[in-house]
């Protein structure tokens, strides 16, 4: 099989109100479908548009409280990450700040991420690049940065393997202006 990409990853969220609260409000996702759940009427489905024509969906029920923390278990979702212009991540760090949601942020080598919960206790990632790299050469540039990152004898992807791969695949090698951020980890 060869899928032609992510089509939705459909999650159990709490009620309607706090998850359209946060996915929509906070983080800016255009809610695009709302309607029963097509299996079980007594629950509803809602459609978030995750930026690049691709959804996120949540299964909520209005019985059901938010939650702090979450301990996912095997077969759970970790963390979801969405893909963030750079330009734009000091505004929706603002934006979180100010909703009452705690942030880190991190260099990760291969990009540079902010790191909140959303209202049920689930990690977010908002990751963005740190160079200008074409969405349908992605992959292809992320596994030749990984390959430059193993040939240099190095734990993780950084600045000089990505720039390493573009120049390899005759792309520009343009950074995109993020902050300093310390490396790790503390969500």
């Amino acid at each position: 099989m060869h899928a032609a990409g992510w089509d939705h990853v459909t999650l159990v969220g709490s009620n309607a109100e706090d998850t359209i609260a946060f996915y929509r409000d906070v983080l800016g996702l255009r809610l695009v479908i709302r309607q029963p759940n097509l299996d079980r009427a007594e629950v509803e489905h809602l459609f978030f548009d995750a930026g690049d024509g691709r959804l996120v969906t949540f299964f909520v029920d209005e019985s059901r409280e938010s939650a702090e923390r979450q301990d996912p278990g095997v077969g759970a979702v970790h963390h979801l990450a969405f893909r963030i212009e750079a330009a734009d991540l000091p505004e929706i760090r603002d934006r979180l700040h100010e909703a009452g949601h705690g942030v880190s942020e991190y260099d990760r080598g291969a990009f540079h991420s902010l790191y909140t919960h959303d209202h049920n206790g689930l990690v977010i990632e908002l990751a963005a690049d740190k160079y200008e790299i074409p969405d349908d050469r992605r992959a292809e540039i992320l596994a030749r940065a990984h390959a430059a990152r193993v040939d240099d004898g190095a734990d993780y992807i950084d600045s000089e393997h990505l720039e390493t791969a573009l120049a390899e695949l005759g792309l520009p090698v343009k950074p995109n202006a993020l902050p300093d951020a310390a490396t790790g980890r503390d969500f």
